[in-house]
């Protein structure tokens, strides 16, 4: 299974994914979208895959500083357009493999879904 983990080098969540793989003997590349940056095609097909409400994290401190101007009417080009200018406001993290693209991390839901 061909499997590309993104997210952020210092999250936490990404952090736990990473060690769970590792513990878990599964292959992946793991792409820092902060650091090597997100094709805004490759945010679209995550969009149309899990909707852009499941990937805006709006809990996250990148969101909630956000003048309330930045915050108003999101909708899915508003949200885009926000989640490439600060991709810290992406949940992390988003996992693309042969079965399909996942957002955040939960061992039971990994357990199952990468179950060799």
């Amino acid at each position: 299974m061909a499997l590309t983990l993104y997210g952020i080098s210092n999250c936490d969540t990404v952090k736990k994914a990473r060690r769970w793989l590792d513990g878990a003997g599964i292959s992946y590349r793991f792409h820092d979208f902060r650091k090597d940056g997100l094709e805004p095609a490759r945010l679209q097909q995550w969009i149309d895959a899990v909707g852009w409400e499941r990937l805006l994290n709006k809990s996250g401190t990148t969101f909630r500083k956000l003048p309330d101007a930045d915050k108003a009417g999101l909708d899915p080009a508003k949200a885009k357009v926000l989640m490439l200018d600060q991709p810290a406001m992406i949940r992390r993290p988003v996992v693309e493999a042969d079965d399909g693209i996942s957002v955040g991390f939960s061992e039971s839901d990994w357990r199952v879904r990468f179950a060799a």
